[in-house]
């Protein structure tokens, strides 16, 4: 079994010294990306956790006027702090502090080099791709550096450093990174990164990536003293019962429950959702965790086995999560049950006595909502508030499910979190895709993918489970936290998000959320109502034959004009000048002869166009341009073509443009293949 994890602080290079609150080894330091215990403990004055990324630097706060400009801006690849000679700057920190994780979306042959504590020789050099590719140790840990679905690249290889930090990038770098590091009081000894590692220093990584392989199991092993409660509770329909009442001081330190659930997916969200989780510390009135069961274990799709670090679902079904959970008096557990039959669950609760002085400890919260709190501000209006808390604590993690019932690629938002009343955020990202560990979102075509730290536990389209766990690089706050992430979509075009949001909070602080009724957490997932015109290919769902063709494709939302356009979407070409050409599949069931209806848009930057399929010419040119907005046409008869059954190539090109057009666009709503009688 594995020993606790409640790492003991040793001198730096004396592993025999006696422990000091401002000492840590590279092991302890390892230590902190398992350690489910450390991040309950309140964070000592001058600790701060923030983000170096490649945000689009036109996002701005300008201070004189209380503003915030260009607030949604996503130009996100390429931002950088200055440049220096040939050299791109991402990072200038000072220390002590320590680098937890790596990310890029586009990484490439162009070095990313990090110098330490003012050395002029860097401390690691190689190409950005060689951060991820498991190829240069210490980087070389399947569980720690690895590439998720859609590129995502991501290594969670400490690398502390004691009086600076200085991250530049030749050219060829690629495009994208994250480097989230927290900076350690002034007086903080760490051991500065230097290769090549110790073979302790080494053993330390191989035990993180051990645990991080087993997720699913408890990451501090065996407890002294520990002990489990299993208790079988029926929740009646409508009512609530109790788990169990625990005395303290002690902690929480599993939890797991079992129970039936119906075959279909859409019975389990639905139920999921009505059966509530509500746990309260000590005295309080209110509980510090109050959610529906599938969100709390990060199940909110459905219960789907997955494993991560703190929460998951078993392969057998059970859910489970190892949070770590102290409080003072007592514990109070309890379930209620929302739905129209009484609920029968097994739950077994696990508590061992505190190895850290009471007052040294924060509480867990966990809490559901749907946009709370969000901000009144026009000029931020593009920020969804994840969690707003007053108080001294720390927040470690975001379960996020997403109703996207349109279709298209939900995210594309930043996360920001701002620390102690920061006007501009300490935390801003580059993309929510990003955040939660992956890398171009690209609509639902990512499959789904699990890791320690993070996961898209689902994504059947429509609903989508994403989170993300701040563990080692968990952010500590001293009055205040407010944590959002952009949404591009608003609600009006359907595409709703719901959080649970996890923090640890000193007693007395402001949690100022408050259990939501059956009716707004189950069922909210509601399908639009949008006309499909029938029997046709829609021309958004079409793929270019070249994959470079993307870069000038639009799948052109018109949700806010409903009911004129097939599907409320239509493709959109933006050519550049005449005689660009683009081809597209068509898709074709069955060999023969048919009329080639389609259903273009005109609008004020439209060309004209010829047509083609299989290089074959349909109609004469047809001049897109409309002296307005955009609007659809009636369908156009294009000739009859000879198809065979797979796929064809639509063929469309520049051929002019009318005197009036502001430019050379395409717009195609749909395809209707008309059998020859």
């Amino acid at each position: 079994m594995i020993p606790a994890l409640c790492c003991t602080l040793q001198a730096a290079g004396d592993p025999a010294s006696p422990s000091t609150p401002n000492s840590l080894t590279y092991k302890d330091l390892v230590r902190r990306l398992t350690d489910m215990e450390q991040i309950a403990v309140l964070p000592p004055g001058g600790e701060k956790t923030s983000l170096a990324s490649s945000y689009d630097r036109h996002s701005q706060y300008a201070a004189a006027h209380d503003k915030y400009i260009a607030w949604d801006a996503n130009d996100d690849g390429s931002g950088i702090i200055r440049i220096e000679g040939d050299e791109a700057v991402f990072a200038d920190i000072k220390g002590p502090g320590c680098i937890w994780r790596t990310w890029s979306a586009d990484a490439q042959k162009g070095h990313v080099k990090i110098y330490l504590d003012g050395v002029e020789t860097p401390a690691v050099d190689l190409p950005f791709y060689g951060y991820f590719d498991g190829r240069n140790e210490p980087f070389t840990r399947k569980n720690l550096v690895y590439e998720t679905k859609a590129r995502g690249l991501n290594n969670f290889t400490p690398i502390p450093f004691q009086k600076s930090c200085k991250i530049v990038a030749d050219k060829e770098w690629g495009a994208y990174f994250h480097f989230n590091y927290t900076q350690f009081p002034e007086g903080t000894v760490v051991p500065t990164f230097k290769l090549p590692l110790s073979r302790e220093d080494l053993a330390a990584l191989d035990e993180a990536n051990r645990i991080m392989g087993q997720c699913g199991k408890d990451p501090a092993g065996s407890r002294a003293d520990q002990k489990s409660e299993t208790k079988i509770v029926t929740v009646p329909a409508g009512g609530n019962a109790a788990v169990v009442e625990l005395n303290g001081p002690q902690a929480i330190t599993a939890l797991k429950v079992k129970l039936d659930l119906p075959k279909e997916i859409e019975e389990q969200r639905m139920l999921l959702a009505q059966i509530t989780v509500r746990i309260t510390w000590d005295d309080d009135k209110e509980p510090a965790v109050w959610a529906p069961l599938g969100d709390f274990f990060a199940s909110a799709a459905g219960r789907i086995p997955f494993q991560t670090l703190p929460v998951g679902v078993s392969a057998d079904g059970d859910f489970y999560c190892y949070w770590y959970m102290p409080f003072g008096k007592k514990a109070s557990i309890e379930v209620g049950n929302d739905s129209a039959k009484p609920m029968e669950m097994t739950w077994e609760v696990a508590h061992a006595p505190l190895n850290k002085p009471l007052d040294k400890l924060a509480r867990f919260h966990a809490k559901w909502h749907r946009d709370a709190f969000l901000p009144q501000r026009e000029d931020r209006r593009i920020d969804w508030t994840l969690l707003v808390t007053q108080g001294e604590g720390r927040y470690v993690g975001t379960q996020l499910h997403v109703w996207n019932p349109r279709a298209g690629w939900w995210g594309e938002g930043d996360e920001k979190f701002f620390v102690d009343g920061e006007k501009f955020p300490s935390t801003f990202g580059t993309g929510s895709e990003d955040y939660f560990g992956f890398a171009w979102g690209a609509e639902n075509r990512v499959d789904p993918f699990v890791q320690a730290l993070h996961s898209q536990s689902e994504t059947e389209f429509p609903h989508i489970n994403v989170n993300r766990w701040h563990i080692a690089d968990n952010i500590p706050f001293q009055t205040g936290f407010e944590g959002a992430i952009e949404k591009y979509f608003p609600n009006q075009r359907g595409t709703l998000y719901a959080a649970v949001v996890y923090w640890y909070l000193k007693p007395g602080g402001t949690d100022p959320y408050r259990p939501a009724p059956v009716s707004e957490r189950a069922g909210w997932w509601v399908q639009p109502d949008i006309y499909f015109e029938p029997g046709v290919i829609e021309a958004e769902t079409l793929n270019p034959v070249k994959q470079d063709t993307w870069k000038g494709i639009e799948r052109r939302e018109m949700w806010f004009k409903p009911k004129l356009w097939s599907g409320d979407k239509f493709l959109q070409y933006d050519a550049k000048r005449i005689g660009d050409k683009a081809d597209f599949e068509i898709p074709v069931n069955k060999a023969g002869k048919y009329h080639c209806v389609m259903r273009f848009t005109k609008a004020f930057e439209y060309g004209i166009y010829q047509l083609s399929i299989n290089s074959r010419k349909l109609s004469a040119p047809l001049d897109l341009f409309n002296d307005g907005d955009f609007a659809p046409i009636d369908p156009v008869d294009m000739g009859i073509v000879d198809l065979p059954e797979g796929k064809s190539v639509l063929n469309i090109e520049v051929v002019g443009k009318n005197p009036a057009s502001q430019g050379v666009n395409f717009g195609l709503d749909y395809i209707k293949l008309v059998p020859v009688q």
